[in-house]
């Protein structure tokens, strides 16, 4: 096979290597070369992912050599043949997703869906707060939490049936008395799996939505970060009483 020549490029991200994950699944063990179609629709369509701060790329940025030689590093992943100079990304994905192709199929589809709108990072950004399932669909996650109205609907649906505000997580209420302080403390969580998201512009419904401590929520959206996988509410509630010690996904067994 031939060489990529894609030194200098950046690393693959996960969200790359979910949409190189759904065509290792559908090329169903068989593994097609850099002038196959789907290869080089998919080497088009990872060139257009806005995931890379601009000016970074070579001119062989995600070629179809690139991208053949990436799915046979997942392929060596998955059955220990292919190439052996796989990636921690590479490794963990499979991990998160090896086993659940309707899972990939579908983050695919979102990701898809969001690229068509979102903006590449600058150059200069800090790192980002990123989910197993890539930086476009944390980005997702994090908008429909922030979505205008909705933190004030929570809150006074909570007061409506508890008559006060405390953490879904920890229990803790306000850290003070006063009213017109007291709500600041609080944030909305949504509670559905990126991998079960609707659409973009589907609403977010009260119902999916817990209400965390500031710092419950920062918690949370860390271990998912730091575990590479998705914690309900009753997840997390484990973490904080202790019973489980929050691992990188590679330190677990």
């Amino acid at each position: 096979m031939a060489v990529t020549k894609g030194h200098g490029n950046p690393p693959w991200t996960r969200d790359e290597t979910i949409l190189a994950l759904e065509l290792y699944f559908k090329a169903e063990g068989s593994m097609p070369g850099p002038r196959d179609p789907r290869v080089v629709a998919l080497s088009e369509e990872l060139r257009n992912l806005p995931v890379h701060p601009p000016g970074i790329r070579q001119a062989s940025f995600r070629n179809p050599e690139g991208v053949a030689f990436k799915l046979q590093n997942l392929r060596q992943v998955a059955t220990g043949r292919g190439l052996a100079n796989v990636s921690a990304v590479d490794r963990e994905v499979w991990a998160s997703f090896g086993q659940t192709p309707d899972v990939v199929t579908r983050l695919a589809a979102l990701i898809r869906s969001e690229s068509a709108t979102a903006q590449p990072p600058g150059a200069s950004d800090d790192e980002e707060e990123e989910f197993a399932e890539g930086r476009l669909l944390t980005l997702v996650h994090k908008r429909r939490e922030r979505e205008k109205g909705l933190r004030p609907l929570l809150l006074r649906a909570r007061r409506k049936s508890n008559g006060s505000l405390t953490c879904d997580a920890c229990g803790d209420g306000p850290k003070t008395a006063d009213d017109l302080l007291s709500d600041a403390g609080f944030e909305a969580h949504h509670t559905i799996p990126l991998q079960q998201a609707g659409p973009q512009g589907t609403a977010t419904r009260v119902g999916n939505l817990a209400l965390l401590c500031a710092t419950c929520h920062r918690l949370l959206h860390r271990a998912m970060q730091v575990r590479k996988t998705w914690l309900s509410i009753e997840d997390f509630k484990t973490v904080l009483a202790g019973r489980e010690a929050v691992t990188a996904s590679s330190d677990r067994t």
